[in-house]
């Protein structure tokens, strides 16, 4: 399998996706966008990830290369290619696809549940209730052919498929203590307080059972968009 992680700042990392793409034997590349690497050939991939990040979809003026990476999404979905947008990764799906993204009416930050949403056809199976990261302050109109799966309180659109092969997570569940320690450090200034903002010291309290739902969860959506 030829993974390659769009990767959109340094901080923000594969969690506890590397331990499953080491178990595939997976040939791993990535593609540091704040870098300029360039982007691969879409048939060359056997399943993208795309990271998140703390800029807006829509600050194409600020970082160009978001309006290269919009246009090799496209090529990918249209390619049906297996595909996992976490956060901004989920956000650039939704933009490459034609939908709105603007900003929230409250950020969501810390350890907050998200809830299933009854879908019919062959759509990846959740827990009615799942206790899940956040960390973003924008949302987005779910693409045209889109099925919700999951939503929370303060974000309606969690969770998204489009067509078999494409997952879009709002929320991070690809965390590790690492990576939550990282995200705090890097984007304290975020903290600011509010309904749906949780502080440093209660993000950092998160259990080990906590992380290990959220591998879990990661390795339903990876082993579902990659399934034969």
């Amino acid at each position: 399998m030829r993974v390659y992680v769009l990767q959109h700042v340094p901080f923000e990392e594969l969690g506890n996706i590397q331990p499953w793409l080491t178990q595939q034997n997976a040939e791993v590349h990535y593609c540091r966008l704040y870098a300029k690497d360039p982007l691969p050939d879409v048939n060359e991939t056997d399943l993208l990830i795309v990271l998140g990040g703390p800029m807006s979809v829509n600050d194409e003026s600020h970082y160009p290369w978001l309006v290269a990476e919009k246009a090799f999404l496209a090529q990918a979905i249209a390619a049906e290619k297996p595909i996992v947008g976490i956060c901004l990764g989920a956000q650039l799906i939704a933009s490459c696809q034609g939908a709105r993204i603007y900003s929230n009416y409250a950020k969501e930050i810390g350890w907050f549940d998200i809830t299933a949403v009854a879908a019919s056809g062959d759509v990846l199976p959740l827990p009615a209730t799942m206790h899940v990261f956040h960390w973003h302050g924008e949302t987005f109109e779910l693409p045209a052919k889109a099925v919700l799966l999951a939503s929370s309180v303060a974000c309606n659109n969690q969770i998204f498929q489009l067509g078999q092969r494409v997952i879009g997570l709002q929320c991070h569940l690809e965390t590790t203590a690492d990576n939550a320690r990282s995200m705090v450090l890097h984007c304290a200034d975020e903290l600011t307080g509010g309904s749906f903002i949780q502080e440093a010291d209660t993000i950092l309290a998160a259990s080990a059972a906590q992380y290990q739902q959220l591998s879990q969860l990661m390795t339903q959506v990876l082993e579902y968009v990659t399934r034969p």
